[in-house]
């Protein structure tokens, strides 16, 4: 599979579930400001590595709601996107995020203490 029909998959299955997983009804999901950061779906488009990140609440609970809801977000996700095969889901925290807000307060901080 070329590498631009490829990354265009990922972006629209990632895109797509980040609409679909506003839907969840599972607590420790919608409970939790939960985003889809980015996709990776295997050339025979039967597995994808769901990377998501979290603002609240606790990502392995997160991560096992979203395990919960894999077959609704599967089915969902068959039903938008129309694909010949939907691709198996497995999900995995992205502390992406969480590591760039760190590392931009510490050079606030240094800043700051440069400053005086």
């Amino acid at each position: 599979m070329s590498s631009i029909r490829s990354e265009r998959i990922n972006k629209s299955v990632a895109q797509e579930l980040n609409d679909i997983i506003r839907n969840v009804k599972d607590p420790r999901v919608s409970s939790s400001y939960v985003t889809i950061n980015s996709a990776e779906v295997t050339n025979d488009l039967k597995l994808a590595k769901i990377f998501f990140g979290c603002i609240t609440g606790d990502p392995a609970e997160v991560k096992k709601g979203l395990q919960s809801a894999k077959g609704f977000l599967r089915r969902e996700l068959a039903v938008r996107l129309n694909m010949r095969q939907t691709p198996e889901l497995s999900f995995y925290y992205d502390d992406g995020a969480e590591r760039g807000a760190r590392i931009a307060r510490i050079l606030n901080e240094i800043e700051e203490d440069n400053k005086e």
